[in-house]
């Protein structure tokens, strides 16, 4: 009997967050078909369970765990059962987030809130719950990964994106200090920072202005598609444990800033 050929995530174990759709959902497809079992974290059940179908019909292995990720239980819940049941994760892709551009005369505190509660909250809670993981599986596997999702926005400027580009850049810093602390332990660290990318983010933008600037954009370019991303996190993820790629910026070719 033929055995099936290696992959080179085999024996992996992937946690990806924001895996209901976009970049989540294609980054959780394409580690599983580079042989990766995936834990595939959003609030959305069915939409997962869709996506664990789909990656097992394809010979995968896939587990769905419904979390909302501002709940600091509700996420070491999903980490301690990670643990017990694959030996905890050592690739962890902290990707959800929310993008609710608006000026800031508008004081649209709400949206404000949002932004911090998923895109720093959110991903601190994961770190916090998952980090001790991939420096156990570090020590013992030689290598682990924790990929964050930053934005283009955390580096240069967008007016009315104040409150969403703070936190982007906020996960960008974030990520070289980590480095600092974990690289020594085998963890590798690193922030990916898309330009635009065609997913769900631009479907909650309730901004006029923002709305007809992205609308514009779609004349001019070829926005990045969730793929894209997709195959950057496995390039990431199966270089030789000696490499870091720290700071990864994707661009679509025709956005200049």
């Amino acid at each position: 009997m033929a055995t099936a050929p290696v992959q080179p995530l085999d024996d992996r174990v992937a946690v990806i967050t924001g895996a209901s759709s976009g970049i989540g959902e294609a980054s959780a497809e394409h580690l599983a078909s580079l042989g990766a079992t995936v834990v595939v974290l959003a609030r959305r059940a069915e939409r997962l369970q869709d996506l664990v179908a789909r990656i097992e019909k394809n010979g995968g292995s896939a587990l769905a765990i419904t979390a909302d990720l501002t709940d600091a239980a509700a996420v070491q819940a999903a980490a301690d059962r990670v643990e017990a049941e694959l030996g905890g994760a050592d690739l962890l892709f902290n990707n959800a987030g929310i993008m609710l551009p608006a000026p800031i005369e508008e004081l649209r505190i709400d949206q404000w809130q949002h932004q911090i509660d998923l895109n720093i909250s959110g991903l601190m809670n994961v770190i916090g719950a998952f980090v001790p993981q991939l420096v156990k599986n570090a020590g013992e596997r030689g290598a682990a990964d924790l990929i964050n999702t930053a934005s283009i926005a955390a580096q240069n400027i967008f007016p009315n994106f104040a409150v969403y580009s703070g936190t982007k850049a906020y996960v960008t810093h974030l990520s070289r200090h980590l480095r600092t602390e974990l690289g020594p332990k085998h963890v590798r660290v690193a922030a990916i920072e898309p330009g635009i990318v065609g997913t769900e983010l631009q479907n909650h933008v309730t901004d006029t202005g923002a709305l007809e600037w992205l609308d514009g954009s779609k004349e001019t370019m070829d926005w990045l598609t969730p793929q894209d991303i997709a195959q950057t996190i496995g390039f990431i993820a199966t270089l030789p444990p000696r490499v870091n790629l720290q700071q990864v910026t994707i661009m679509p070719t025709g956005q200049t800033s």
